[in-house]
């Protein structure tokens, strides 16, 4: 299969962003590229759907390195993610091998008109887009183009074959090299996911001393003994319960994450073996796309079953199983080492926030998972930045017992209705690429062989603790309702039932106390905390994180005391913009880059859309239509709220002063602005914003 190619290929736009990376302090431009086939990747670091894409081109970057050059274009989501230290940390950490454009303002992302992540646009020899695509999958596709460009435009003579502009980073030393995650083992020592090396090491309990790795280091997948075993980027770690351990022979489960599968470790020879997972990354729209449900797993060998990223695992007292963090596909799967049963567990496999009954919730990449005393886990929802709560058992969680016993006691389970108080919308139910299809009926797991103790999901149901959905984050402490994390990766249970949440692109551990719904901050100032670990080995509890931007784990003090933080909650990362009461008269400026100029053969090229938030402050002026300005009117008695802006302008290559010619390039100019406002009597009645366009 060929990705589709766009029937009439239209000029490519010049990149441009704040600086190059993987270059060697080189700036590229697409003149600096001709001659080769460009795929532009925009992505985000946060985006697991873009870290598959990552995976997916490194065989054909490898297989094509003389005439395909992969242009990484950086568009952030999330406030951190626009740092550019941040950026230049995960390009290391996701041993990116081709140049990227940090792109904090949209640049180059506006002016594709990329409007999901992942986005990939084919950029021919000679200058030309002829594709773009959204999502992940396209691989296969892809390879086929590039066949037919390189056959198209060697016969052509505009073909370049040699090497390209990548130059790599210094790669820095030390025993750990971007630490993912992080367990507890009996003799008081800890296992790390040593995520940037592909192996696991074992730390005594200074969390510095290396007793032992487990893994060569390398990048793959090998089975056997601890100095030649491989992993892909392992996160998640899980000790087994010793009546388990006793049965299966081995002690830990590994989330072994890019190469989509569960391991099983020894921990007395260090031996490594794969216990779940093909290698092959599950894609539900694949399955939807052949008329079956991707949710109903019939593979009796666990082996033969695809999994998506798994990222994190618990073992589940109250479900007698593990449970495991499918990052991929944005759900909770079980599986039961003892029999190789696996099963959905949770969510749908859409992207959002949506509570409810566990066979129709949505996750948004849950990444971090904690069991509390009550035999219910607490999952660190990180895309929705938000911390979920699954119910496993039924009863008042509030008179179950309490205690380290209480939670090895299992709880009878209760059938849950319809789900009520769903926080999904319209933003809720996107996603970071092609959100997938909402199947008719709510998908019904099954498990291969032997079935699982919670059966298909019946009596597990899911609420949320804190966050609102994909585009509210921020960093706001208080009650749960208008508190904000932003990307959260880990979570732990601390001996009060609160919960510990590693709020990692906040750099801080936020506590959230179910008893009164207050969220506040324990400590800040962390580089990307990923994961959190109660250790009750002192005499005061204290807790151990792993800071994966530093490269190490560090032990912090649970305070008396909590810090209350106000760093406000945003979807957008403005400050206030102060404007006059009552009419407010909005100015979108425009002009045509040197060279083009507005395509007004069909009328006016420009358009506006405006809308508010809340709905109520804006009067008039609401609405979409043509032209760059509006009178805008705001309700009497508002204060403060969000303007939400949409410009666009169509331009095409031509003389200012003549006609556009027949076969001209065209470029459609687009921006989102969401503008948080104050009412102030002393300020302007006016609001001008820049389209950019301009040279």
């Amino acid at each position: 299969m060929t990705a589709a190619r766009m029937k009439t290929p239209v000029r490519a736009s010049e990149l441009t962003g704040r600086a190059w990376l993987n270059t060697g302090g080189r700036e590229l431009d697409l003149q600096a590229l001709r001659g080769k086939i460009v795929i532009l990747d925009f992505w985000s670091f946060c985006c697991i759907n873009c870290l598959h894409v990552l995976d997916e081109l490194r065989p054909l970057e490898e297989k094509h390195s003389d005439v395909v050059v992969t242009v990484g274009v950086h568009s952030p989501k999330f406030e951190h993610e626009a740092d550019p230290d941040a950026l230049a940390a995960a390009v290391d950490r996701y041993e990116i091998t081709h140049p990227v454009l940090d792109d904090p303002e949209l640049s180059t992302w506006d002016a594709y008109t990329a409007r999901a992540w992942p986005t990939l646009v084919v950029v021919d020899p000679e200058g030309y887009i002829v594709a773009h695509l959204s999502g992940e999958g396209h691989v296969s596709g892809l390879e086929s183009l590039v066949a037919e460009l390189v056959a198209e435009h060697e016969a052509k003579g505009t073909l370049h074959r040699g090497d390209g502009p990548y130059v790599p980073r210094p790669r820095p030393e030390g025993e750990l090299r971007f630490p993912g995650k992080v367990v507890g083992l009996p003799d008081g020592s800890f296992m790390v996911s040593d995520t940037g090396h592909h192996r696991l090491v074992q730390l005594e309990s200074d969390l510095s001393t290396v007793r032992r790795a487990i893994g060569d280091g390398t990048r793959g997948w090998v089975d056997g003994p601890r100095e030649l075993a491989r992993f892909n980027e392992p996160q998640g770690i899980a000790t087994l319960p010793a009546h388990v351990r006793a049965e299966v022979g081995y002690d830990l489960v590994v989330a072994d994450t890019v190469n989509h599968r569960l391991r099983g470790v020894d921990l007395g020879s260090g031996s490594v073996r794969t216990l779940a997972g093909s290698g092959v990354q599950r894609l539900l729209d694949d399955a939807r796309a052949r008329g079956t449900d991707p949710n109903v797993i019939t593979a009796t060998d666990p082996t033969e079953v695809a999994l998506s990223s798994p990222w994190d695992l618990v073992w589940s007292d109250a479900a007698d199983t593990l449970v495991v963090a499918m990052a991929g596909t944005h759900q909770l799967f079980s599986f039961d080492p003892r029999t190789g049963a696996l099963a959905v567990l949770a969510g749908t496999g859409d992207e959002g926030l949506r509570d409810g009954a566990a066979r129709e919730s949505w996750f948004a990449q849950p990444s971090g998972l904690a069991q509390d005393a009550h035999g219910d886990l607490w999952v660190a929802d990180s895309e929705s930045s938000a911390l979920r709560r699954v119910r496993c058992a039924a009863g008042d969680a509030a008179a179950s017992p309490t205690g380290p016993e209480a939670a090895a006691a299992p709880h009878a389970p209760t059938a849950v209705g319809d789900p009520a108080g769903s926080s999904a919308g319209p933003d809720s139910a996107g996603s970071d690429g092609d959100a997938p299809a909402r199947p008719d009926a709510a998908a019904s797991p099954t498990s291969s062989g032997a079935p699982a103790t919670v059966d298909a999901a019946a009596e597990v149901s899911v609420e949320s603790a804190v966050g609102l959905g994909l585009f509210d984050f921020g960093f706001r402490d208080g009650p749960a309702a208008e508190a904000r994390l932003q990307h959260c990766l880990g979570v732990t249970v601390l001996p009060d039932g609160s919960v510990a949440a590693a709020d990692t692109y906040n750099g801080a551990v936020r506590r959230y106390d179910p008893a009164t719904g207050e969220v506040s901050t324990l400590t800040r100032g962390l580089a990307e905390p990923s994961d959190v670990l109660l250790d009750t080995s002192h005499e005061e509890p204290v807790l151990v994180v792993v800071e994966t931007n530093a490269h190490r784990l560090v032990r912090v003090p649970v305070p008396k005391k909590a810090q209350t933080v106000d760093e406000g909650a945003a979807q957008v990362q403005r400050k206030r913009t102060p404007v006059a009461p009552g009419a407010l008269a909005l100015a979108v400026r425009f002009s045509a880059p040197a060279g083009q100029k507005l395509d007004t053969r069909w009328g006016d090229p420009t358009q506006l859309k405006v809308s508010s938030s809340p709905e109520d402050a804006l009067v008039e002026g609401g609405g979409t239509s043509q032209g760059l300005t509006r009178t805008l009117r705001l309700a009497d008695g508002v204060t403060e709220g969000v303007l939400h802006v949409t410009a666009r302008a169509a331009a095409c290559d031509g003389s200012p002063d003549g006609e556009i010619p027949e076969h001209a390039a065209c470029h459609l100019y687009q921006q989102d602005w969401g503008i948080p406002f104050t009412v102030d009597p002393a300020a302007p009645a006016e609001l001008t914003l820049e389209l950019r366009g301009t040279d």
